[in-house]
């Protein structure tokens, strides 16, 4: 919810007196438009005003879909350095996009709690509710992490960041999620994942030093695939959905990067990432909110009535993986867009490798809430959606110490206590 000071904000400005000078510039007018000459020039000049305003009005309009906040000054600047400041030894200035998202979020909070810097990038959209953003944002900024309102396609902001802060790494979580979603928007996937992506590849490629990059690619990739469970080394060229591609198309571009310009690439593909703060258009989120208001869930099947599974893994397995990879990652070897020698380039996948039915996520959460739901079983529609995720997580226990420690009935539990306390629901407490 938001603070006094943030609903005052909104509401509008005091309007001040102004004198009224009708009749004095009635006067004024009447002395300049005595003559036809004088008349002619004022159209001219009105019309070269009209032209002005009207081009300056489709810059704005054309830049404010993507970059409505203004940034900059003194104070701004202030306020990126001290979010930056490394306060350990050998410890790191990263910037993170994404940064009021569900995993940028608690990555932010894990760095910051061990003394490294840590500047926020995010544009606060609204594919889902941007309170749930706001609320993290306020609570990164009570842990001393500044959020940018800015958008990764900005690239004036990006050089400006890298200005002001030497930023070691980058942990890129800034992407357009949600496989269903891209049949409705299929350009923010384009606009986010793909030109975004490039935008900050070509900020980092110039800075010097170069950053170490770190970003979310996503099980997604693996598509069509029907081995389990997956391994790095699986086709990935058969995607399901848009969402899966434009990750795909990612792993391609950072890999041109990193071959061309000597940037230091991991790449993370998540599983089914689930806990608090979490995404609204989750399953497990979404099938909460119905089950305490006593809606229907709709649960899909596969074909011939198979249920679908999910390896889902607890946020903070996935927060240990991002900062061991951002520990393992070596240097760029670039400076200012030269490389200097072959750079690190590395691929994980960060799951659980303990895959849940939705049938089963459903039973837990009807158990943790003392609730139980009314289900509504469908066949999956063929909306990109695949029937089930396994994660081999070998290549990240071996190079990252990667080791998940939470199984899906702890992990739900810390969930709904959090869920229950966050949307003020009274029995929140009683939980244990």
């Amino acid at each position: 919810m938001p603070s006094k000071a943030e609903q005052e904000s909104f509401l509008p400005s005091t309007p001040g007196k102004l004198k009224d000078k009708s009749h004095s510039m009635h006067r004024q007018f009447h002395r300049c438009f005595t003559s036809t000459s004088t008349m002619f020039l004022w159209a001219l000049f009105l019309v070269a005003l009209t032209a002005a305003y009207l081009s300056f009005q489709s810059f704005v309009d054309s830049g404010s879909k993507y970059f409505h906040t203004a940034w900059g000054g003194i104070q701004w600047e202030k306020q990126v350095r001290s979010s930056a400041q490394i306060r350990r030894q050998g410890g790191f200035s990263v910037l993170v996009t994404g940064a009021a998202g569900f995993v940028g979020s608690h990555v932010s909070l894990a760095l910051k709690k061990r003394g490294d810097g840590v500047v926020g990038l995010d544009n606060f959209n609204d594919y889902y509710d941007p309170s749930l953003k706001k609320s993290r944002k306020n609570l990164l900024n009570s842990q001393g992490v500044f959020v940018v309102d800015g958008d990764i396609n900005d690239a004036r902001l990006l050089a400006k960041l890298f200005e002001i802060a030497p930023f070691s790494h980058v942990m890129h979580l800034a992407a357009q999620a949600g496989v269903r979603y891209a049949m409705e928007n299929p350009h923010s996937y384009v606009h986010s994942n793909i030109a975004g992506l490039v935008t900050l590849l070509e900020a980092c490629k110039k800075a010097d030093p170069q950053p170490a990059v770190v970003w979310a690619s996503s099980s997604s990739v693996y598509g069509l695939n029907e081995k389990a469970p997956f391994s790095e080394s699986d086709r990935t060229d058969r995607p399901a959905s848009l969402y899966a591609a434009t990750k795909k198309a990612g792993e391609e571009i950072t890999h041109t990067y990193n071959h061309i310009y000597g940037l230091s690439i991991t790449g993370l593909r998540f599983f089914t990432v689930y806990g608090p703060w979490g995404r609204p258009d989750m399953a497990y989120f979404s099938f909460t909110r119905n089950i305490l208001q006593g809606k229907p869930i709709t649960i899909y099947r596969g074909k011939n009535r198979v249920e679908l599974a999910r390896d889902f893994t607890y946020i903070d397995d996935i927060v240990k993986g991002c900062v061991a990879s951002l520990d393992t990652a070596k240097k760029s070897t670039g400076s200012g867009g030269k490389k200097r020698g072959p750079a690190q380039f590395r691929i994980f996948n960060l799951g659980n490798t303990s895959p849940v039915t939705v049938p089963m996520m459903v039973s837990l959460l009807e158990k943790h809430l003392k609730i139980k739901a009314k289900k509504h079983f469908l066949e999956m529609p063929g909306n990109g959606d695949v029937p089930f995720t396994h994660a081999n997580i070998s290549s990240a226990q071996k190079e990252l110490g990667y080791k998940p420690a939470t199984d899906m009935q702890t992990g739900l539990r810390k969930f709904v206590r959090w869920y229950l306390s966050y949307y003020g629901y009274n029995h929140g407490k009683s939980l244990k």
